[in-house]
């Protein structure tokens, strides 16, 4: 039979999983309870970063459908449980683990599917959603007006080449008409 306190911690670890589009899992050995509150504070609001006992995570990941685990449960674990935007957590990590060996990432997922510590790093290297929706916007006025431009083009093409023809049978160009 369950403890009640794991069953408890089960449970918020279940609700964590569920209420999250992604987490990734990481190993902190070596790390200092100062530089696990810094990663703390850099990840914010956007994610909630959690040292966890690998056997109470893996019954919460199966129970809350999650098998993208699977396997990598080992070792001191800690795992960031992802709120906001998915990139933006990555970043976080990924710049803690450069500036502190100490910290590995070991994988995650992300909606559902698994990822390794390679796809975390890519997905870091993303721009964010803003910068990404602003140059989308870009592109989208710029083909916009080069559309226009196009529609136009052919009538001062053709109001070039009348003006030319009245003054090469020596009329006023239309300019001067009026």
């Amino acid at each position: 039979m369950a403890r009640p306190d794991k069953a408890a911690a089960v449970a918020e670890l279940k609700e964590l999983f569920e209420n999250s589009p992604a987490a990734v899992l990481t190993e902190y050995r070596g790390l200092t309870v100062a530089q696990l509150k810094e990663l703390r504070r850099g990840l914010g609001e956007n994610a909630s970063y959690a040292v966890v006992k690998n056997t109470l995570t893996a019954i919460a990941a199966k129970e809350a459908g999650i098998e993208a685990l699977e396997g990598q449960l080992t070792g001191p674990s800690a795992i960031a449980f992802v709120t906001g935007e998915p990139s933006e957590a990555a970043k976080v990590l990924r710049d803690f683990a450069k500036a502190n060996p100490q910290l590995v990432i070991k994988g995650g997922y992300f909606e559902g599917n698994a990822m390794t510590a390679e796809d975390i790093t890519k997905l870091a290297d993303l721009e964010s959603r803003e910068v990404l929706l602003a140059k989308a916007a870009g592109a989208m006025k710029a083909s916009m007006y080069n559309a226009a431009y196009m529609f136009t083009a052919p009538l001062v093409k053709a109001a070039r080449t009348v003006d030319a023809l009245r003054e090469k049978q020596g009329g006023e160009p239309a300019a001067e008409d009026a």
